[in-house]
Order: C-alpha cells, then structure tokens, then sequence
C-alpha cells in the first residue's frame, strides 16, 4: 500500500465542511459544476449520506490530517434497468491539482465499483484537456458530446461523457 492509499477512507459526517469548501471553488470559479451557488456542510452531509445509504462509495483523500478531495459514484439513472452503471466524480482541493492525486483517487474508487457495477460514466463539462487526459488515462473512452447543454458564467456549455467498462 503506498502512502495515498492509507490516506484514503470512507467519508463521515465530519469531513462535509471540508468537501463542501472543496466543492464550493469549482462551484465558483469553474464550469465543472453546473451549481451556481457553493453548498454548506450540512447540504454536503446530506449528500454524502444519501450516496452512501444507496450503497454507494464516497471516498476522501487525507493529507496532513486534512480532507485534500474526494471520489464519489452515484446513480446513472433512477429506473431499475440502470442499475448496473454509476457516475464518478472527483474532486481535489484546487492548489493539490496535477499531482496525480485524482488518477489515485479514481483508482480507487474504480476498485470499489468492480465486481458490483457493470460500467462506470464520467461527465465533463467542456473545454476541460485535464479531466479528459485524466479520463483516458485510466481506460475510459469517450461515448458522447453534447453541445451547449449547460450554461454558466454568461456561456453555453458543452458536456462530453467518457465511460469505461469495469470488468476490462
């Protein structure tokens, strides 16, 4: 196990503020998220237990005693047919972008999911090279684009999904 991996747990009630300041700058200062206002702890918390109570994994990486960003799957769909797909996120705290600490978090989470879900789905807002390389990297391939879907910041947005299927 290398030093990333024993940073990482499961996410409890106490690391929402953290998740949610981490959150809150996407929601802010990027197109990443189509929120337009940053979520509070207890709305964070709310989230983190509901994806949980669904089974589902939310993971935080810890550094120095500090939540440093997170992974989560959730739902692809509500209908039963779905079941089998999730969508990741990941989120890093912005100034710990670039280290490899995503690729490590997803990877994770990616062994999390295997053996219980069929495909993972990674929605990128678009222009984001970073998320894209990331994506690839780590064996997804792109399976749509749709154009102007999103608005934020005065701009329509394009969102791209990338999906990688987990018993490959």
């Amino acid at each position: 196990m290398n030093d990333f991996d024993s940073a990482m747990r499961d996410a409890v009630p106490g690391d929402a503020a953290a998740i949610a300041n981490i959150y809150g700058h996407y929601v802010l200062a990027t197109t990443v998220s189509m929120e337009f206002e940053p979520v509070d702890a207890a709305e964070m918390a709310g989230r983190i237990a509901e994806v949980q109570a669904a089974g589902l994994p939310w993971i935080v990486l810890v550094e120095d005693g500090q939540v440093a960003g997170y992974a989560y799957a959730s739902k692809w769909r509500a209908r039963p047919g779905y079941r089998d797909a999730v969508e990741a996120s990941v989120y890093l705290a912005p100034a710990l972008r670039g280290g490899g600490r995503g690729a490590r978090l997803y990877r994770v989470l990616i062994e999390r999911l295997r053996g219980r879900f069929h495909t993972v789905i990674g929605g990128i807002a678009l222009p984001n090279p970073a998320s894209v390389a990331l994506h690839e990297r780590l064996g997804f391939r792109k399976v749509a684009h749709f154009e102007e879907v999103g608005h934020k910041f005065g701009q329509r947005i394009d969102v791209g999904y990338w999906q990688r299927m987990l018993d490959e």
